[in-house]
Formats: structure tokens, sequence, C-alpha cells
């Protein structure tokens, strides 16, 4: 079968980052990298997110039927036991071949608002603030409104978290700066994008469910409010000389819209 023009699964790409693959199978992806857009936005994706899936995965681990998974684990062994000993053994599966598969099963079909201009190691960006935002709709698609469950933190506990988000990308915020009329502060959170501190303030609508203001650093320059839709959800974002700003949730475009207006001068930096 002729596989040249086979799309390559995100194992097989996460594999070809890691450099596991052969070379013939490494060349077949290099050139349909080149050649395909959408290979190489998706090879991009694996490459540069470094997000903490773990957590967003935390209320789907819960439910999960671990002992009847722990069950099936045990029995592997013993019946591995029985094969002769010249059956080969199966092939490692290292950490980015098991992220692949992960990334493969939850989030297959991201399309990332970017241009690859080189392969390899060395990727450029064609819109910064555009790849960010793909890549944190990405992730806030997996809230759930039992991902921000709770109650509501105290205002000193807002404030030190808020702290630790001013320290990293000089910013300057308050609980009252980043308050939303109506809708609950959950939490904030000191992410990362590419290398690069991200800030994340989750918060608990109780129509639309989660909610999310992100930031980060930026020298773009100032840019006014536009309106995109990513992964369901509506996104506004803006940017000023020193920082990219994205307010993303599953309230319609006018309300957020409206909210972004409003908290756009609260959280000037």
């Amino acid at each position: 079968m002729n596989t040249k023009h086979t799309i390559p699964s995100d194992e097989d790409l996460t594999a070809y980052i890691d450099g596991e693959l052969p070379a013939d199978e490494a060349a077949r992806i290099e050139t349909m990298v080149n050649e395909d857009e959408a290979v190489a936005e998706r090879l991009e994706f694996l490459a540069r997110a470094s997000l903490p899936f773990k957590q967003a995965f935390t209320p789907l681990l819960a439910e999960a039927p671990r002992e009847k998974l722990q069950a099936m684990l045990a029995a592997i062994p013993a019946r591995e036991s029985e094969k002769s000993a010249s059956t080969p053994a199966p092939p490692i599966v290292t950490r980015r071949r098991l992220l692949g598969a992960l990334a493969a099963s939850l989030v297959a079909g991201i399309a990332i608002d970017r241009a690859v201009i080189g392969i390899g190691r060395n990727f450029s960006a064609k819109d910064e603030n555009s790849e960010w935002r793909a890549v944190v709709a990405e992730y806030i698609s997996l809230y759930t409104p039992e991902t921000l469950a709770g109650p509501v933190p105290a205002r000193e506990d807002q404030t030190a978290q808020l702290a630790s988000l001013d320290e990293k990308l000089g910013l300057s915020l308050s609980p009252e700066a980043v308050s939303l009329p109506g809708i609950d502060f959950k939490r904030a959170l000191l992410l990362q994008y590419d290398g690069k501190p991200l800030a994340q303030i989750a918060y608990l609508d109780p129509e639309t469910g989660p909610m999310a203001l992100c930031i980060v650093r930026s020298d773009a320059g100032p840019k006014a409010p536009d309106v995109e839709s990513r992964k369901g959800m509506n996104v506004v974002y803006w940017s000023n000389g020193t920082h990219a700003f994205m307010l993303i949730g599953h309230a319609p475009a006018d309300r957020m819209t409206a909210i972004a207006d409003e908290m756009r001068g609260r959280v000037a930096v």
C-alpha cells in the first residue's frame, strides 16, 4: 500500500518530534509537513503546547473504573509469562508517545491559525497571539462546571493567587479589578506556554459555565478588541503595549464583548 499520502497520527508525529522514527518514516512525515499545512499545524501544536492537561482531566480520572482497570493490568504479567521466550518484546511506550495517543483521542482535529516557515526543531509563528489563543481554547474546552466546583475563595486568597501572576508577568491585579458581576471568581493559575508564563483567571458563570481571562506578555503592540469562535466558545481578545489578553467562555458573543469592555479598563497594566 502506498503510504506516502497517509496522514500521520498524533503518535507518529510525537515520535517524529522525539527522533524515534526510522529514517524513511521520518523523511515521509517531513515531506508531508512541508506540503500539507494541516499536518504542519498539528506537528507545531504537539511540539510547543505545554499546558497542564493532567489537572484538567482530574474530574474524569476520578470517575474512571480504577478497580477494573487495575485488575486488568494485574493480569498482564501472567499472560506475558505464558508466551515463548523468543517472542519479541513490545515496543517501549515513551512519555511523548503516550501524550500523542491521549491527544489523538481528546483533541484531534484542532486547527491552529499559524504558518510554519521552517521544520525540524525551529518553528516560527505567523501570528503568535492567534497561536496561544488556540492552545488556551483547547485547554479551556476540557473544563466543565464540576472542574470549577467549590466555594469562592476569600478575598485574601484571591489576592495571594493574583500576586503570583503579578510577579511573573509584570501585572498589577486585584480582586476588584478582575471581578465579574454575577460570575464567581474560582482561581488564578500561573501556567506556561512555549516556555513563557501565562496567567489564567478562571470563573464559573451560573448561566453558561466556565469562563476564563488569560494573559501573556506580548510586544505585538496595541490591538482593539475583536471577537472569534474557538472550540464552540466565544473569545474576545485585545492587547496593549506589553500584554495580550483573551476572555473566553460559552456566553453569547455580545455578552462576552460587554464583559470584556467593562473589564479592559480595570486590568490595564
